[in-house]
């Protein structure tokens, strides 16, 4: 069976101290994340079963805390793009790729919406530690070799990411996956949007927002290689198995670029905003 969830949340429950899946109504929370935060009493439909086949009760729930919207049990591999926007390829100064430039975070880097904060290890307290927001998609079933004419069917929602970067770590090396890997680089949430209840993925403004101020602010328009046209190259030979995520690049003002730099300190809000999805909420913690 299909599942029937709209808008779906991971969190534990007020009720019994459990985690459960929960089915918001965008129409009484526009933006879950801010809402969250703000600690306004947030309510949820009880979704039984997995989030690809969740059937959504009659049951309400009260959140005590957003999780994730995927579980890392559930999610085999986060696929990233790099340069993916042109506006933010013109911004670096390097050309347009001609196919899709491909890089890999572990499940472990997997991490939620507030409360839970971005952890940013040791080795990259140096000064360069760096946000990317990003338009984050769930594979909702397992496919091999997907035609771009049906790689839609293979989403199951979409929400918002943060790429969190270290960028000595990544200049030092023409491999990405050790400087964009770290546990909780992953941030996403703070909901899933069923694929057919965002009219178009490619016409979404999207911001960055750090400390109060807007330092990325774009549109999915500059995507250099679509979600579909992304799907189809990626699973050439290859199986995308169900519960993948994908980060589908970032719009220009990532720290790096800025003048004067912006680097992620501890204690900082960082935030991703989504059109039609919401607002990712992280904290910045130094371990």
């Amino acid at each position: 069976m299909p599942p029937n969830w709209t808008h779906l949340i991971r969190f534990v429950a007020q009720d019994d101290g459990q985690i459960h899946l929960g089915q918001v109504d965008p129409k009484t929370y526009p933006d879950l994340g801010i809402a969250s935060v703000e600690k306004k009493k947030i309510e949820a439909k009880l979704i039984t079963g997995s989030i690809f086949d969740g059937q959504v009760t009659e049951k309400t729930m009260t959140v005590a805390q957003l999780l994730p919207p995927i579980s890392v049990e559930e999610t085999p591999i986060i696929r990233c793009l790099g340069l993916n926007y042109r506006d933010h390829a013109k911004e670096a100064n390097m050309p347009i790729p001609s196919s899709p430039v491909l890089f890999i975070k572990p499940r472990a880097a997997l991490c939620g919406p507030y409360p839970q904060k971005i952890s940013v290890p040791k080795l990259c307290q140096d000064g360069t530690s760096d946000y990317e927001a990003e338009l984050t998609l769930v594979i909702g079933k397992t496919g091999r070799d997907i035609p771009k004419e049906k790689a839609l069917e293979y989403v199951l929602g979409y929400t918002c990411g943060n790429d969190v970067s270290a960028r000595t770590q990544q200049f030092s090396s023409s491999q990405w996956s050790f400087s964009k890997g770290f546990d909780s680089s992953a941030p996403i949430g703070p909901v899933l949007v069923a694929q057919e209840h965002v009219s178009d993925p490619h016409n979404l403004r999207i911001k960055a927002i750090h400390n109060g101020n807007v330092v990325q602010d774009s549109t999915t328009k500059e995507m250099i290689f679509g979600v579909a046209e992304m799907i189809a190259f990626l699973s050439q030979g290859t199986t995308l198995e169900r519960g993948s995520l994908i980060m589908t690049g970032t719009p220009p003002g990532i720290g790096a670029m800025r003048n004067p730099k912006v680097v992620l300190n501890h204690g900082d809000d960082m935030r991703v905003e989504i059109e039609g999805i919401g607002t990712l909420i992280n904290e910045i913690y130094y371990e």
